[in-house]
């Protein structure tokens, strides 16, 4: 995909002048692949956004290691599909210095007994893709570090997305898959096996972590997910692309966040059908987007606070109270508290609500209250002697090693990575505001939560702008919604990955037309997934305390991590 016109890059909060993306910038993406990938290429595809190469199964990792060292440093997404004479992977690739410097690597594998060369020795995040694509698909990959299943027990029988999959057979197993996992453990001296969750609050979401430990030390910890796998890519499969899917979204990571999981979903399919969203409407969106934007970091902030000082708080107190300010907003606008439902294909569903000037000044009044409130945040936590002594220099994550895992948002650009897509790869009215992207160096905990703190800041800032361009908008040109059609049909094996930058990171979403009025395959792209694949990296070496310290930074949701 090209950059979309309409605006310079905004000045990034930790340089001086505005950011230049380098390396891939000003070079052709599928040529660059082209020549990475020389004779390993044994066919090309021409995906919605990018060109796509078809490798052989046998030749994944070196054809990954190639793109990579060609600047594809980010693997976004793997996505596993069925046809009816073989499976495919594919391999989602951007750069972090500009994410729409893009490929996609397409690995086609046999119908009967489908296996594949792992990708997981080149980039980490793979591992928990492919592990995926096991567990649903039934795909093998060869010298994969860990290949079982990730969503389902490891007790399940059959693969359930492959389309001979037996939906009436028993889950009944022999007394022997239920074997005690430790019980040829030989590990000696104060080693020892600990459970943390899966329960709620405790571990933000019904997460199981499999902790290691050498006396009072972290060794390991293995994240154990998929207690709350809802099958969302399923349901959105056999939704219909104009009026049934813009509900689900909503409710991946249903902490406030609804908007900017809509805009995922409406970007990717206005990209698909293409259709032109009018300015007007991408004002809203991204003032809408903006106040999702404040509620999640408030709660995020919030609950954060709990797991630090391990008792309900004032901090808490105080950012679930403003959290449900900003929901008032959002529901005046959208008529919803929390499930919104209120992006359209093309658009939105309805203007900005009567009275518009009192609209405006309710959200106006508390944006003014933020400097001050943003204040006493930072002294309350990032000013408090115990905050940072938990904080400070615990869970390090170094950037490379969050490039490989796939890191976006704020666990991201805590440790140093300028990513940003509503920069880097604009869309909405983004291009035309003034703001900056948030950064810090030190990649520990307390980064973290410096990012999000100055992240309101900037919310803010984009805010305030959208409210004055609504303001002046002249009456006759408030166009709402683009001209849809009733029935959206694209052109069937049309392929296309987007994504936005949700409060959490890179949210995208991959689909595949089959023709019809319904996705043949929607893949979700959660950040939080890679986000916590992650977690055993920031966690080794360090105390119990430090481990929930870190993954409270990571602001995890396991209802998008599972889906």
């Amino acid at each position: 995909m090209q950059r979309e016109s309409g605006g310079a890059l905004q000045e990034s909060a930790t340089t001086e002048q505005p950011r230049e993306p380098d390396g891939p910038a000003d070079r052709d993406p599928a040529a660059v692949a082209a020549d990475a990938l020389g004779d390993r290429i044994v066919g090309r595809e021409t995906h919605r956004n990018c060109e796509a190469f078809v490798v052989r199964a046998d030749a994944v990792a070196d054809a990954l290691a190639r793109l990579r060292a060609a600047g594809f440093d980010h693997c976004a997404c793997v996505t596993a599909q069925e046809y009816d004479d073989r499976f495919e992977t594919v391999y989602h690739l951007r750069s972090y210095d500009d994410p729409t410097f893009e490929t996609a690597l397409v690995v086609p594998t046999r119908h009967d007994g489908p296996v594949s060369e792992s990708g997981a020795s080149v980039f980490d995040t793979a591992d928990w893709h492919e592990r995926e694509a096991y567990d649903l698909f039934g795909i093998e990959y060869d010298d994969h570090p860990d290949l079982r299943r990730i969503l389902l027990p490891e007790t399940w029988q059959g693969h359930p997305l492959r389309e001979d999959y037996d939906r009436e057979q028993p889950q009944v197993v022999t007394l022997r898959e239920h074997v005690n996992p430790l019980q040829d453990d030989e590990r000696a001296g104060d080693t020892m096996f600990l459970n943390i969750g899966p329960h709620h609050p405790s571990t933000h979401g019904v997460l199981h972590l499999g902790v290691t430990l050498d006396g009072e030390t972290v060794a390991d910890v293995e994240p154990d997910i998929g207690y709350i796998h809802r099958c969302e890519e399923q349901m959105c499969e056999q939704g219909t692309y104009r009026h049934q899917i813009m509900p689900y979204p909503d409710r991946w990571d249903w902490l406030s966040s609804g908007l900017l999981n809509e805009w995922a979903y409406a970007r990717t399919a206005e990209d698909l059908a293409d259709i032109e969203v009018p300015d007007y409407a991408q004002v809203i969106r991204t003032m809408g987007a903006e106040l999702s934007r404040l509620a999640n970091h408030f709660i995020a902030i919030g609950t954060y606070a709990l797991d630090i000082f391990g008792e309900f708080t004032a901090i808490f107190m105080y950012a679930m109270q403003d959290r449900e300010t900003v929901l008032n907003r959002l529901e005046d606008l959208t008529g919803q508290r929390m499930m919104f439902n209120y992006l359209r294909l093309g658009g939105v569903a309805w203007d900005i609500p009567e009275p518009r000037e009192e609209f405006f000044d309710d959200v106006l009044a508390f944006l003014g209250e933020l400097p001050a409130k943003l204040e006493e945040y930072h002294d309350l936590m990032t000013s408090n002697e115990i905050f940072q002594l938990r904080c400070v220099d615990t869970g390090h994550l170094d950037p490379e090693t969050a490039k490989s895992y796939g890191c976006t948002g704020p666990v991201a650009r805590g440790s140093g990575i300028d990513y940003d897509l509503r920069r880097d790869d604009p869309y909405g009215y983004y291009p035309e505001l003034d703001w900056d992207v948030v950064t810090e160096p030190d990649g520990d905990n307390y980064a973290r939560v410096l990012v999000r703190l100055r992240e309101l800041e900037e919310s803010a800032k984009i805010i305030e702008q959208c409210i004055d361009l609504l303001r002046d908008w002249p009456e006759a040109e408030r166009e709402i919604q683009a001209n849809v059609p009733r029935t959206i049909k694209p052109e069937p094996d049309t392929e296309v990955y987007q994504a936005v930058e949700a409060a959490k990171g890179e949210l995208g979403i991959y689909i595949r037309s089959d023709g019809t009025d319904t996705p043949a395959r929607f893949k979700i792209r959660s950040p939080c997934f890679s986000n916590l694949q992650a977690l055993p990296e920031m966690s080794e070496g360090e105390f119990v305390p430090d481990l929930v310290a870190t993954l409270g930074s990571l602001d995890t949701i396991m209802g998008e991590v599972d889906r």
